[in-house]
């Protein structure tokens, strides 16, 4: 398995950690990794942690990527990126983020995707930033944030991209809990092995009935496989 993610198993808990040595950014290959990071976790039973690495939890999108002029890859990776949402979104086992650090445009996404996020004390900061660098929020994303997001935070956290320290990112709705750094996976794994114990399907029946008009309309802006033969649609 590469080593941009990896996946390790305590008890009914899977830990998924995103570590390029960089910003943690989401490449074509770093989506393919959680893709068969997330083929191998059980969907009927347990809970999930995403986390990243120390001070960085995810950067985004690889916009190396987007600069490459490569449209095939770029069309590739956006579907994954856009699939491998979905994929966290409506994983029918809970989720926790254990946010390491910096969650910035598709990083702050994916933690929107999570059942139960958890962020840290310090210089670090949450933020969609796409407006600001002159990029639209597509329909698949934007229905996951909005979902999550405070209303009355709409406008700044989305629209205008502004930034949110941890502690301000509580009320935006933007995560759940701060914690201080060290303290942080410990009370990830509490909160896993808490929520682990609920009952299936019952936990992904629930989500499903609240999801229902929100995937509706994700699943009709997704890439379709004639648009994309690489693309695996859901």
């Amino acid at each position: 398995m590469s080593e941009l993610a990896t996946l390790e198993k305590k008890g009914e808990v899977s830990i998924i950690t995103l570590n390029d040595g960089k910003a943690n950014v989401f490449s074509h290959p770093m989506l393919e990794t959680i893709q068969n990071i997330l083929a191998d976790i059980p969907k009927d039973k347990g809970s999930v942690i995403i986390t990243g690495r120390d001070g960085m939890f995810s950067g985004g999108f690889d916009l190396k990527t987007f600069s490459s002029g490569d449209v095939d890859l770029i069309k590739n990776m956006s579907a994954l990126g856009f699939k491998t949402l979905f994929d966290l979104y409506t994983f029918p086992r809970p989720i926790i983020a254990a946010i390491s650090g910096h969650a910035v445009a598709l990083g702050i996404f994916v933690v929107c995707c999570c059942d139960y996020r958890i962020g840290i004390n310090g210089e670090f900061v949450v933020q969609a930033n796409e407006v600001r660098n002159n990029m639209d929020i597509p329909t698949p994303i934007m229905e996951i944030a909005a979902s999550r997001v405070d209303k009355q935070h709409i406008y700044r956290a989305l629209f205008h991209g502004d930034p949110y320290k941890m502690t301000d990112a509580v009320s935006a709705g933007w995560i759940d809990e701060v914690v201080n750094h060290e303290d942080l996976m410990k009370r990830a794994m509490e909160k896993a092995e808490d929520l682990a114990t609920l009952g299936h399907p019952m936990y992904q029946k629930t989500k499903e009935v609240f999801q229902a008009s929100i995937v509706e309309k994700i699943k009709a802006t997704l890439p379709k496989p004639s648009d994309n033969p690489n693309f695996v649609s859901v």
